[in-house]
């Protein structure tokens, strides 16, 4: 295991031999075998499971950009920064007029999350990975008024929010997704701040543990309808079934009533959300299960269909059983939908937006950019880039292509992370880096 990135010398001296050594567990490790791409696209290998007492840990420690220092694009693509010195900057939602709202926010307060071992390790975890900083609870709203992609304007647009993340402008109401609500707020085109108070739509699942508390949302096409993504409480059910109630799934809730049912269930941490511009249909990314290894088991981008089931906690990638999982339940395992497309283990998916097509090249004008956030639960690491998944047909078609790497130095610390992708309206890729507190533009 390559815990030494994050522990304490003291914690290595005296308590984390004694797990092991009373686990029976000294010496054991896990890297991962599986490589050049075997573990994504339609029909990925599955390794089988490795369970660990305490399991394979090897993040890249937060450290930011060095001066002048940008990620690495494509052949043939550009990358700049649009805005600097964000806190923390999550999510990007670009308004009908240009506009780029930027959600700068962090994990809310979650005493329950962090008890024990387990919870102790992955709390050094997340602040070694640059995400124990306060949250900011705000958005900011950034403009380019030359239109040399640079943002020339910003100011704060909505403050004093809990954790938020997902945004969505239906005609002239804004919704945006705390960790705890759906909220709602007027909006004037042009506006540059919102000063009125919020108005609940409808409570999401939240807590004292919120393991998964990151929420995001999309309009159907006509604006009746919202699709809210709100992740697992765990990692596979262990808290039982109390605490993952309304969890796992993607919610429709009906913004003038507050109205809503489980649309898609058994996705562990759904987060980015796109309508294909082909068929229509919704499309997510899914951050799967921890600790079976580096190799299991493949983040995922899959469409989502009206009342399907994806597995989460019983199975994953369709019909394989999870043993950890007590009780069983074979009756969901064999309703279980495998997902569209793998795009590697422990990356960490979560941004999606679907190319327009208008200025990137021919490789990447049809189909979906996904932000890998990047691994925790496997040796090498995995993730830390931008990535493409080609479309056909309204389908993934061919095999996944880099988009923006180089965001781990030679070293392996982390310049940064990137999470939210957005097309802005000129069909430039934005890219939300919440290590480098940076809004790319490619």
């Amino acid at each position: 295991m390559r815990l030494r990135r994050f522990f304490s010398s003291r914690f290595l001296t005296h308590a984390l031999p004694g797990v092991l050594l009373a686990g029976g567990l000294a010496g054991c490790g896990d890297t991962a075998r599986l490589l050049n791409g075997q573990d994504t696209g339609a029909t990925p290998t599955l390794e089988a499971p490795v369970k660990r007492l305490i399991p394979t840990v090897d993040i890249a420690p937060a450290k930011g950009w060095p001066a002048g220092a940008t990620p690495t694009p494509m052949a043939g693509l550009t990358v700049a920064p649009l805005a600097t010195g964000l806190g923390h900057p999550r999510w990007v939602y670009v308004l009908p007029n240009g506009d780029v709202l930027v959600a700068e926010t962090n994990a809310p307060p979650k005493p329950d999350d962090g008890k024990g071992i387990k919870g102790w390790i992955m709390k050094q975890v997340m602040a070694r990975a640059g995400a124990g900083v306060p949250s900011a609870n705000r958005i900011t709203l950034l403009r380019d008024t030359n239109g040399d992609g640079k943002a020339d304007v910003r100011t704060v647009f909505l403050q004093n929010l809990m954790s938020p993340f997902g945004m969505a402008l239906v005609g002239n109401t804004l919704y945006v997704a705390n960790a705890d609500a759906v909220v709602k707020f007027p909006y004037q085109a042009g506006a540059t701040s919102i000063s009125a108070a919020p108005v609940k739509v409808i409570d999401l699942p939240g807590g004292p543990i919120n393991h998964h508390w990151t929420k995001n949302l999309i309009p159907s096409a006509d604006g009746s309808k919202l699709y809210v993504t709100v992740g697992s409480n765990s990692n596979v059910g262990e808290r039982g079934v109390q605490a993952e109630e309304g969890r796992a799934a993607i919610w429709e809730v009906d913004p003038a009533t507050g109205a809503h049912r489980i649309f898609a269930s058994g996705l562990r941490n759904p987060n980015g959300m796109g309508w294909s511009p082909d068929t229509g249909a919704l499309w997510t990314v899914v951050n799967e299960r921890d600790e079976l290894g580096s190799d299991l088991v493949p983040d995922y981008l899959t469409s989502v269909k009206d009342g399907a089931f994806y597995g989460w906690p019983y199975s994953y990638y369709g019909q394989h059983v999870d043993t950890r999982v007590s009780p069983p339940r074979p009756d969901l395992v064999a309703s279980a939908i495998p997902p569209d497309y793998a795009l590697g283990s422990h990356v960490a998916p979560l941004g999606m937006a679907f190319s327009n097509g208008k200025a990137m090249p021919p490789a990447i004008a049809n189909g979906v950019f996904v932000g890998e956030h990047g691994s925790w639960n496997r040796n090498p690491p995995s993730g830390y880039k931008v990535t493409f998944v080609p479309f056909q047909g309204g389908k993934p078609a061919g095999k996944m292509v880099d988009v923006l790497t180089g965001f781990l130095s030679p070293g392996g610390d982390a310049y940064g992370r990137p999470v939210g992708v957005a097309m802005d309206n000129r069909g430039a890729l934005l890219v939300a880096d919440d290590v480098g507190n940076v809004v790319w533009r490619v």
